[in-house]
């Protein structure tokens, strides 16, 4: 207890100790501060003396004010080490002290620093340091000025000196015009020049000689010289001495002429340099007798002029004329030379003319001869047809898609072509060629019965896409066949395209018979595989023969309704076979095999009874463009249907192509084997040479751009090549507004150009709106077509940055290529589905532009507020209202026109019998919540009330808005009211 509180007391005495530190702290804190004070009050400028002796005096009082800081610390004992105990302290110092002094008379040992001390010295060392510091800062700034100062006042010395120079320069300039007699005042420059002018005009006009009477006074200057020259010459020769005197006399006199001319001349400027009123009066008469001096010269000047132009007037007419006359022939001679060039010109261009019409005379004329040989040979060649001679008839199959026709084909050619589609649908148009043997394989059995024989050299069937999209391939099958097949689904009766494909059949007059497909699905049907239909009927059951009898009866009564009369073809009579207007019709089933017999023979029996005559082989070339196809290893082919004469490898082809026509050499002439499509993949049989009827794909170069759908014609030895060029570009006009393309829209690519023109026909026409098409290609999509179109970007239509690529591949670098140029690439097997991708697309666009518009558009509406129904009169206001005309949406802005148009408010909810909606049309009447977030104190009844009608303000941005977004949300009635608003507002 005693120990604790010997240390409790021992606080004390620490405790006022360290609040006399600082208040000896603050003392030598507000010493420093006094030393500074006088430092601050130095003025800017000062020599380098002064501010090195006020240098050293600020470092000694420095000195002098750490002596004395350290002289009171140690007066105040704060040297030494803090401890625990003071005797202790106290004890360490009685041994230094003996320590040091038994040293014997070595210099005292300073006592070391407290902590406080070393803290306080560090602080006076700092402030010492800032001191010097900006005392440094001072000195240099002092200086500098001191130097900008000096270099501003040499600068204006300088100017000064060199203004004083001038000055001199110019005194001394005319102080040595005084001398040589040369200076002259304002009015005296004048009059010499003007003088000087006049004299150059009259030499110009030839009225003076070059030399003149102006040469003397130089005369008299030259004697004058030469006088100075034989000044130091001897004077013994009295003649020379006199003439010397003479021309002395004469120097002498011109120059107190020049003397007092220069005195003259000099008077006038007086009053005006010295501003002595006593010079002018002396100096008026000199001027003017100086002035009259100068009248007189011009007088006699004038006086002389006069005579030299009364003397040289008929001489200068003369010479006014002699110019004239000069100018006159020279002008004439170049229009004379301009008149020569223009007629060489005229005569070129005319000669030019002549022989280019003489060379497009001599072509027409060979044209001319090569088309009447040309239809000469094409006559003898009709004439030279032989029934016993037949070509193979062309038949095409169409009808509805998925009413059987592909599998109609496989079941006659034992393939399997339809399952190997995309979807199972046909998406182009493909050849098949089946042998007289097959023909005669194929129909053995019904032939037991029927007893037909067959004269045609076999079959080409054309097959044809059945969807909706492909129209165009429809009607170039239709075009090129003999003879058809309309297949009819029996469980489905006629249909879209089956109604199309009949009308584009009996409007070109082509035959046809009606396959009533898919018998197999009556109920209870029996199959009875690859048999005549007739023997498949007898094995069914009565209920079975019953549905037949019932859909067949109905698809009658449906081709009726379009015009067409038809009966089974085995109860037709002989009358009904001689009357054309009579359609057969044959049951099959393309999956059994029932009645494709049947089909065949009297495909057989119509063309061999019927179209024998147009059948007759003929050796005139008739060739038609079926598809343009890419393929691997073979690059741009052409499918062609040779329906007359003869194609040979290596004639030299003509086809049609947008670009104008195209002149190829046939490299190879392929097909498939016999019984097999064209489209399939097989290996190619190789031909030198193929006769019509036959399909045939053909190798050659630059068929990139050859028009489906044209002809193909062969030039002959003895044929002309514009002729043909010509007969081949006669039918393009049609193709050729099919593959136009705009300046702005998508890229369409597609395997084939029949296709191409069926996803054309979709966008421009079925599409609403229309979708627009820039580029157009065939083949695999490269990087170069992601190029081309990635350019809508930049043009502002991002959406239009898309590729529709129908039944091509895309390359890998393509594809990469169209994610860095944000370039979307749409693909399908399917065309349909290809559509819809890129319906789905714009739909999406169209709808998410609009919510983007929807701030910004604002729908035409008037409202009449129902003062009965007052919910809420201010913050929100809360109202009944009735929809005068217009649309009220919510976040439509209301206003009242006829009170300067006020505004009152947006539309944030609509509630009609207790159910929020999005609008209200013209006559509903509902509750409307209004707030105004710049104004919310706006208060009904006091601003505006239910005699004010609410108009919603539109402005020139919304209503573009409506037009570009929403055009089709409004009716002709609200833009009208879109118009009646805008007189409103005043908006152009």
């Amino acid at each position: 207890m005693g120990k604790a509180k010997k240390k409790g007391g021992g606080k004390k005495p620490q405790q006022k100790q360290e609040d006399d530190f600082d208040d000896d702290l603050a003392f030598l804190e507000a010493a420093a501060a006094a030393n500074e004070t006088p430092k601050k009050e130095e003025p800017p400028k000062e020599e380098p003396k002064a501010a090195e002796e006020k240098a050293d005096g600020a470092a000694a009082a420095a000195a002098a004010a750490e002596d004395a800081a350290a002289a009171f610390l140690a007066a105040q004992g704060i040297a030494g080490e803090e401890g625990e105990g003071g005797g202790k302290k106290d004890n360490k110092k009685k041994k230094k002290k003996k320590k040091g002094g038994g040293g014997g008379g070595g210099e005292e040992q300073k006592a070391p620093q407290s902590k406080q001390g070393k803290l306080l010295a560090e602080r006076i060392r700092k402030q010492q340091e800032e001191e010097e510091q900006r005392r440094k800062e001072d000195e240099e700034e002092a200086r500098r000025i001191a130097e900008e100062e000096a270099k501003e006042a040499e600068e204006l010395r300088k100017k000064e000196e060199e203004k004083e120079r001038k000055k001199q320069k110019q005194k001394e300039k005319v102080a040595r015009q005084k001398a040589e007699g040369k200076y002259m005042t304002k009015a005296q420059r004048q009059k010499a020049k003007l003088a000087e002018q006049r004299l150059e005009a009259m030499r110009a006009a030839g009225m003076l000689p070059v030399e003149g009477e102006g040469d003397a006074p130089k005369k008299k200057k030259v004697v004058y010289v030469n006088k100075k020259k034989a000044k130091g010459k001897d004077n013994n020769n009295d003649d020379v001495e006199e003439s010397e005197s003479k021309d002395t006399e004469h120097a002498e006199e011109d120059k107190k002429e020049e003397e007092e001319q220069t005195a003259k001349k000099e008077e006038p400027e007086k009053p005006a340099e010295d501003g002595d009123d006593g010079d002018k009066e002396d100096s008026s008469g000199d001027e003017w007798d100086a002035d009259s001096d100068d009248d007189a010269k011009f007088d006699d000047l004038d006086a002389k002029l006069q005579k030299v132009a009364t003397d040289d007037v008929e001489d200068l007419i003369e010479l006014e004329k002699k110019k004239e006359l000069e100018r006159l022939r020279e002008i004439g001679l170049k229009r004379a030379e301009q008149d020569r060039i223009e007629q060489e010109k005229l005569a070129k261009i005319q000669a030019e003319q002549e022989e280019a019409n003489l060379k497009e005379q001599l072509a027409m004329q060979k044209r001319e001869e090569g088309k009447k040989k040309r239809e000469a040979q094409e006559k003898a060649n009709l004439d030279a047809r032989s029934r016993d001679d037949l070509r193979c008839p062309i038949v095409v199959i169409m009808g509805h898609v998925d009413t059987g026709k592909t599998k109609l084909l496989d079941k006659i050619r034992k393939t399997n072509v339809q399952d190997n589609e995309a979807g199972g649908i046909t998406q182009q148009i493909g050849a098949t060629y089946f042998e007289k043997k097959t023909l005669e394989t194929q129909t053995a059995r019904l032939n037991e019965t029927e007893k037909v024989e067959l004269t045609v050299p076999g079959m080409l069937v054309i097959d044809t896409p059945g969807h909706e999209s492909f129209t165009n391939l429809r009607s170039r099958g239709s075009s090129l066949c003999d003879v058809a097949i309309l297949v009819v689904d029996l469980m489905h009766g006629l249909e879209q395209q089956t109604i199309e494909s009949l009308t584009m059949l009996r409007k070109r007059g082509v035959p046809f018979v009606v396959a009533l497909n898919k018998v197999d699905r009556c109920y209870a049907w029996k199959t009875c595989k690859d048999s005549p239909i007739r023997d498949a009927l007898k094995e069914q059951e009565e209920g079975t023969i019953s549905e037949f009898r019932s859909r067949s009866t109905n698809a009658k009564v449906q081709l009726q309704e379009q015009g067409v009369n038809s009966n089974l073809y085995w109860e037709m009579g002989d009358e009904d076979w001689t009357n054309s207007d009579f359609i057969p019709l044959v049951p099959t089933s393309a999956i059994t095999g029932e009645g494709v017999q049947d089909i065949l023979l009297l495909l057989c029996q119509i063309a061999q009874r019927k179209i024998w005559k147009q059948l007759m082989w003929c050796a005139n070339l008739q060739c038609t463009v079926l598809e343009v196809k890419a393929i691997d290893g073979l690059g741009m082919t052409v499918d062609i249907l040779v329906v007359n004469g003869y194609l040979r490898e290596g004639d030299k082809a003509v086809f049609c192509t947008l670009d104008g026509p195209v002149v190829t050499e046939i490299r190879g002439l392929l097909t498939p084997p016999p019984s097999r499509e064209m489209r399939v993949k097989a290996d190619y049989i190789h031909h030198k040479e193929v006769k019509g009827a036959l399909g045939v794909k053909v190798i050659g170069n630059n068929l990139e751009k050859v028009m489906a759908g044209t002809s193909v014609l062969v030039v002959g030895p003895n044929d002309e090549e514009e002729d043909i060029k010509a007969e081949v570009m006669s039918d393009l006009t049609n193709l050729e507004d099919k593959l136009s393309t705009d300046k702005q829209g998508v890229l369409v690519q597609a395997s084939t150009l029949g296709a191409l023109e069926a996803l054309l026909q979709f966008l421009r026409v079925e599409t609403k709106p229309p979708i627009p098409v820039s580029a157009i290609g065939i083949g695999t999509i490269h990087k170069r077509d992601v190029t081309k179109i990635s350019i809508m970007n930049e043009k502002g239509h991002p959406e239009y940055a898309t590729i529709l690529a129908f039944d091509v591949g895309v390359e890998r670098e393509a594809r990469e290529h169209a994610q860095e140029m944000n370039v979307r690439i749409m693909t399908a097997d399917i065309i349909y589905h290809l559509f819809d991708q890129f319906t789905r697309f714009m739909g999406e666009l169209t709808e998410r532009r609009r919510q983007d518009a929807q701030s910004v558009a604002v729908f035409p509406s008037i409202i009449k507020i129902l003062p009965q129904h007052v919910f809420n009169q201010k913050d929100p206001i809360i109202v009944g209202v009735e929809v005068v005309e217009g649309i009220l949406k919510i976040g439509t802005p209301l206003c009242v026109p006829a009170l300067g148009g006020l505004h009152v408010g947006k539309v944030t909810s609509i509630e009609s019998n207790g159910r929020e909606q999005e609008t209200a049309r013209k006559g509903a009447s509902v509750a409307i919540k209004i707030v105004n977030e710049s104004n919310p104190t706006l208060t009904y009844g006091r601003q505006f009330d239910a005699t004010n009608m609410l108009y919603s303000t539109i402005t020139r941005a919304s209503i573009d808005a409506l037009k570009e977004h929403f055009r089709d949300a409004l009716e002709n009635e609200d833009w009208r009211l879109v118009v009646k608003l805008k007189k409103v507002y005043n908006i152009i």
